[in-house]
């Protein structure tokens, strides 16, 4: 495992950080999207498929970069840091990595074609475990019927990719939501930036395209759990890097407030919180394409048990700007938004914290 960038990853942050600035800032392009279901513009799309970043995980078959995790969750951390809406991490990384996972075939070259290039938006249905979804053949199709009461991104999406049971056991399907048959509603959370949907199938026609276990779909959700990690590190950096820049010029009783011994200890809190949580991202990108599945799930479950102590630094970071950082004119809100609802990401961390301790328990009672 490398711990520092290579110099071409190096070049895929800088391009990337560089793109968001220039093309999506928060002031001109975050919150006039943070009321808008879809959360992306068709220009900020496109140029992010022009540069390659839709593509990443795509085999290069399909006409992907057929990059690693670690080059996603560079980009991720970018997008976490800009607080950027779009759809990017439920089709880049979910959605593909199901279709590549599961070895999905038929129309699944034509979609990571589509991701590839930016033609398609797709999101998946099955991270959340609640959804309950049935496929029956009808002459000479098939129908899903169903409710899914989490779903990312749906109101961007063209596809969504969804898990149904059928007489050949647990199937992907691929369903349009523009089809006849698929209704999507918006739920509102913390976190205007993470658009979230409730997706109803009413014989909605669909596309088989893969039989996925129980580990595929296991693989899939540790995946996305370690992207969303590496977003809420770059959120969490972002606002850390906001609130040492006030303390340097925020003057109170003559001084700058960052000569007060109280603010540098919360500074210091948050750098210690962020570096913490670099390690672990670090680690999990890695496993995800290098480790078995055990350190790979380990991994992603480290990275989420420590997501209530990464939401701390938006909280930290606004006990620095003071009154002012709850105001709806400053950014800091929008980034403790963004940690929360990384926190609250299937569950929160009390869950992960006892099966990462069990599993742990367990490997100590094994070894000899």
């Amino acid at each position: 495992m490398n711990l520092e960038l290579s110099d071409e990853q190096a070049a895929l942050r800088d391009t990337t950080r560089a793109f968001l600035a220039a093309r999506a800032p928060i002031s001109g392009h975050v919150r006039p999207l943070l009321d808008d279901p879809a959360g992306i513009t068709d220009a900020v799309w496109r140029g992010l498929a022009d540069l390659g970043v839709t593509g990443l995980l795509v085999p290069a078959a399909c006409g992907g970069a057929g990059m690693s995790m670690v080059e996603a969750g560079i980009v991720a951390e970018e997008l976490g840091a800009a607080l950027h809406p779009g759809p990017w991490l439920s089709t880049a990384v979910a959605a593909t990595r199901a279709l590549t996972r599961s070895g999905a075939k038929g129309s699944a070259a034509s979609l990571l074609t589509g991701i590839a290039d930016g033609t398609t938006i797709a999101t998946v249905g099955f991270v959340d475990d609640h959804a309950r979804v049935t496929a029956d053949r009808q002459g000479n199709g098939i129908e899903v019927r169903g409710e899914i009461p989490a779903v990312y991104d749906a109101g961007a999406a063209d596809v969504l990719l969804a898990l149904a049971e059928d007489s050949g056991g647990t199937g992907l399907y691929a369903v349009r939501t523009d089809a006849p048959g698929v209704w999507v509603a918006v739920e509102r959370g913390i976190d205007q930036t993470r658009k979230r949907f409730r997706v109803t199938l009413d014989a909605a026609p669909a596309d088989r395209l893969a039989t996925v276990s129980s580990d595929d779909v296991a693989a899939v959700v540790d995946d996305v759990l370690i992207a969303a990690a590496a977003d809420a590190l770059g959120a969490a950096r972002a606002v850390m890097d906001l609130a040492v820049e006030y303390a340097k010029v925020r003057r109170q009783f003559g001084r700058v407030i960052g000569s007060f011994q109280a603010v540098q200890h919360l500074c210091v809190d948050m750098f210690e919180t962020v570096e913490l949580a670099r390690g672990g991202v670090i680690h999990a990108l890695w496993a995800a394409d290098n480790a078995g599945a055990e350190e790979r799930h380990l991994a992603a479950l480290r990275a989420k048990a420590f997501a209530g102590r990464l939401a701390t630094v938006g909280d930290t970071a606004i006990q620095v700007f003071g009154g002012i950082g709850y105001t709806w004119e400053h950014d800091a809100h929008l980034y403790l938004k963004r940690l929360l609802g990384w926190s609250a990401l299937l569950g929160g961390p009390d869950r992960y914290l006892t099966e990462l301790g069990s599993r742990l328990a367990d490997r100590g009672s094994a070894a000899p």
